[in-house]
């Protein structure tokens, strides 16, 4: 069956590898929100990131900081979302709201005492 939520991760996943700002404003809502939570231990914007523009340039700042990373498509919250891994680590995990083909909003969770779970072994 045809996840449009799904769809839509997986296109901003895509355009998060490639760090293509263009594609991933394309992707993101005009009015698109990103909220950050680096715990006070990882450098992120202490309020909410607006507009498509904004959110694709801390996009790739918070998902292109770490050569050799590897950014897979996973539930998060119960939905499709985002986990980045460094040597097994997690070092960002995001979660998604879409509307249609487009992302509205994202949570990235940066804290590393907020990630430990999301490791692999």
């Amino acid at each position: 069956m045809f996840d449009p939520h799904d769809a839509t991760v997986r296109r901003f996943a895509a355009a998060c590898r490639r760090r293509d700002r263009a594609a991933l404003e394309a992707v993101l809502g005009h009015d698109a929100v990103a909220t950050c939570d680096g715990g006070g231990l990882v450098p992120s914007p202490l309020g909410p990131v607006r507009g498509a523009a904004e959110v694709a340039r801390l996009v790739i700042d918070v998902m292109g900081g770490h050569a050799g990373a590897e950014l897979t498509v996973e539930s998060v919250n119960g939905r499709a979302g985002l986990a980045l891994r460094h040597v097994s680590r997690a070092v960002a995990v995001v979660a998604a709201e879409t509307a249609g083909p487009q992302v509205t909003a994202l949570w990235i969770v940066l804290d590393p005492a907020k990630l430990t779970g999301w490791h692999r072994g």
